[in-house]
């Protein structure tokens, strides 16, 4: 029988330098020139990180933590590759909408995704930091929360006006 692994801050910190790492990689060295990425290369790519993903289950989880949470970890990656497809759509409307150019839109993304990233982790570290000290915010964010879904429960449909505001 395995033992559990403890996840401890060096694991965090070697997870964010290699993440660190591989964006660097994609924007620095493999898109280090704006072209069309075309079916053909966008496929490729989609095959590297996959079987990066497998080495990483086969390599690390399994010998770690087992043949259950090696399925486990390749079920989540496939369904987080599966539901990613939605924002795919998304971000090609908002760039159809934006008209950027084809041979622009990977930096775009790219720096998009990051500034994220960090945004979604300087909030996490904030609102975290937030309630272990002040305990008492979790019910003001929890009744802001009730507030703003009743609020949108009982809206009236106005419909989105995307180029109104300019």
């Amino acid at each position: 029988m395995l033992g559990q692994v403890e996840i401890t801050p060096f694991h965090w910190a070697g997870f964010i330098v290699v993440v660190l790492l591989f964006l660097s990689l994609d924007l620095g060295v493999f898109h280090r020139r704006a072209h069309v990425v075309r079916f053909q290369e966008a496929f490729t790519w989609t095959v590297v990180w996959f079987g990066l993903a497998l080495v990483f289950a086969f390599a690390f989880v399994k010998p770690n933590m087992g043949e259950k949470k090696t399925l486990l970890f390749i079920t989540g990656y496939i369904t987080e590759l599966s539901l990613s497809m939605d924002n795919v759509f998304v971000i090609a409307l908002i760039f159809a909408y934006f008209r950027i150019p084809t041979e622009h839109q990977h930096r775009v993304l790219f720096w998009g995704i990051l500034g994220a990233l960090i945004m979604r982790g300087l909030m996490i570290l904030a609102g975290v930091s937030l309630i272990e000290r002040f305990e008492w915010l979790l019910y003001l964010f929890g009744a802001f929360l009730i507030y703003t879904s009743l609020k949108m429960m009982f809206a009236e449909e106005e419909g989105v006006h995307p180029g109104g505001g300019r």
